[in-house]
C-alpha cells in the first residue's frame, strides 16, 4: 500500500478534506513534498514551530539528551535537570515585572494544561464554578471542551461539565457574572480561534479587577499566543496583567509535544494534600521535550526574535490590501485576514497551496484566513507569500465576485 492509502485506510480521519500533503522533510519555514515541491508553511504547524521546522540547535538539545536518558518516573519524583532548567528559564521570562507566577507543573499538550489549571482552580478555591468565552478553543477533552461555548463543537459530545459559564469576550458588562462562587475564569489574551480578536486594555484591567475583588483565579491560556507570537514573549506582558496562572504549549516545545500551567508555589501546592498527588501524568515533562522547549526559548533569546516580530506582522498586514479582502486584524506574527464568506476564502487556501504556500482558516471564524509564520521568516519570504495571496485574488477576483 501506499503512503496515501494508509493515511486514508488507518488513520482515523477528522474531516472530509484534508490536505493530504505527504511531507518527507521540513526546515526552517519550508515543508518539502515527496514529489520534490516546496511549501511555505505560513502557520507554523498552528503557531507551533515558532523558531522554524528542525532548527540546529533544537535538534542538538534532542540529541544530547538522548543519549542521557529518556523516560524515567511519573512526573514530580525524580530530579531532573532538563525539567529544573526549563521551569527556571521560564520564571525568569516573567521578570522583573510579574513575580507571583514561579511554579510550573509540566504536561504534555496544551488541553492537559488547561485540565490541570481547572483542577488547581477549583482546588485551591474550593469552588466549582469556572467561566469562559463563547467562541473559545481550549482543547478537546471532555473538560476542555466545556469551555469553547461553541455549540456546534459541543452539542454532540454532552453531558459536559457542570457549573460553565460563558462570557463574552471585551464585554465589560458580562464581567458581572464573575462571583464569589467563580474559582476561575480561563480567557485568551488575544482570542484566537474566533479570528484573532483583541479586547482593549481597560477591559482586562476590569477583568483583573473583578477577579481580585471576588477571589477568583485569572487563569490566561497563552497556548497560541506565548513564546514570542505577539512580539512580546507573553501575550500579557503588553498589557501588564499578571495573572493567577498561565497556561502554554504549542510554540513551547519547538516541535516537540509539550505544555504547562504556572502559578505561584503557594496556589500549587494544593496538589500534595487531601488528597496527596492531586494531579499526575506519567509522560509530562519528558525529557526531551523539556530539552527541546528550552532549546526554543534559547534560539528566541539569543537571536533576538522578538525585535522583528511587530515588524514583520505590520509589514505583512500592509501588503495584504485587496478589494476581497475586508479586514486584516492581528498583533504580531498572528494574523486574521477576513473575507465574505468561507466560499470565498476555502479555493483562496487551495490556490494558495497549489502555488506552494499553506495558510488555514480558524474553527470559529471560517471567513479569515490564519497566518502565524515562524518567528524568524524572513522579509523576502514574507513579501513573496502575500504576493501569492494576492495573485490568488487578482486571478479569482472576477469569479469570487459574482
Amino acid at each position: 500500500m501506499t503512503q496515501r492509502e494508509l493515511f486514508f485506510n488507518h488513520l482515523a480521519q477528522t474531516s472530509a478534506f484534508p490536505l493530504g500533503l505527504e511531507i518527507e522533510s521540513a526546515l526552517g519555514t519550508y515543508l518539502y513534498a515527496t514529489n520534490g515541491k516546496k511549501y511555505l508553511d505560513f502557520i507554523s504547524g498552528i503557531s507551533v514551530s515558532n523558531v522554524g521546522h528542525r532548527h540546529h540547535k533544537v535538534v542538538e538539545a534532542i540529541k544530547n539528551q538522548v543519549d542521557k536518558y529518556l523516560h524515567l518516573m511519573v512526573y514530580g519524583e525524580y530530579v531532573q535537570s532538563p525539567q529544573n532548567e526549563l521551569a527556571r528559564a521560564l520564571v525568569e521570562t516573567f521578570k522583573p515585572h510579574f513575580k507571583g507566577l514561579d511554579n510550573v507543573y509540566f504536561t504534555n499538550s496544551g488541553t492537559e494544561a488547561i485540565e490541570g489549571a481547572m483542577k488547581l482552580a477549583k482546588r485551591y478555591t474550593q469552588r466549582s464554578e469556572i467561566i469562559s468565552c463563547f467562541n473559545a478553543y481550549h482543547g478537546a477533552s471532555q473538560g476542555a471542551l466545556s469551555l469553547s461555548g461553541s455549540p456546534q463543537f459541543t452539542r454532540h459530545f454532552r453531558p459536559l461539565l457542570p457549573e460553565i459559564n460563558h462570557i463574552n469576550y471585551g464585554n465589560i458588562s458580562d464581567l458581572s457574572k464573575i462571583s464569589e462562587k467563580t474559582a476561575a475564569v480561563i480567557i485568551e489574551v488575544i482570542s484566537a480561534e474566533s479570528g484573532i480578536r483583541i479586547a482593549p486594555q481597560n477591559y482586562f484591567e476590569a477583568l483583573r479587577n473583578r477577579c481580585n475583588k471576588t477571589g477568583t483565579l485569572l487563569v490566561f491560556d497563552e497556548i497560541q499566543t506565548g513564546f514570542g507570537r505577539t512580539g512580546s514573549f507573553w501575550a500579557c506582558q503588553s498589557i501588564d496583567i499578571e495573572p493567577d496562572v498561565l497556561v502554554c504549549a504549542k510554540g513551547m516545545g519547538g516541535g516537540l509535544p509539550i505544555g504547562a500551567f504556572i502559578a505561584s508555589q503557594k496556589i500549587m501546592s494544593v496538589f500534595t494534600e487531601n488528597p496527596i498527588l492531586g494531579h499526575i501524568t506519567t509522560f509530562g515533562g519528558n525529557p526531551v521535550c523539556c530539552a527541546a522547549s528550552l532549546a526554543t526559548l534559547r534560539v528566541i533569546e539569543d537571536e533576538n526574535l522578538l525585535e522583528g516580530v511587530n515588524r514583520k506582522g505590520n509589514f505583512t498586514k500592509f501588503k495584504l490590501n485587496h478589494s476581497l479582502i475586508k479586514e486584516v486584524r492581528g498583533q504580531g506574527l498572528m494574523i486574521a485576514v477576513e473575507f465574505e464568506s468561507f466560499e470565498v476564502l476555502k479555493p483562496i487556501i487551495d490556490a494558495c497551496i497549489e502555488k506552494g504556500l499553506i495558510t488555514d482558516w480558524f474553527l470559529f471564524c471560517d471567513n479569515s484566513m490564519r497566518i502565524a509564520p515562524p518567528l524568524n521568516i524572513t522579509f523576502e519570504e514574507l513579501e513573496w507569500a502575500c504576493n501569492t495571496i494576492l495573485e490568488v485574488l487578482n486571478e479569482k477576483k472576477d469569479y469570487l465576485s459574482n
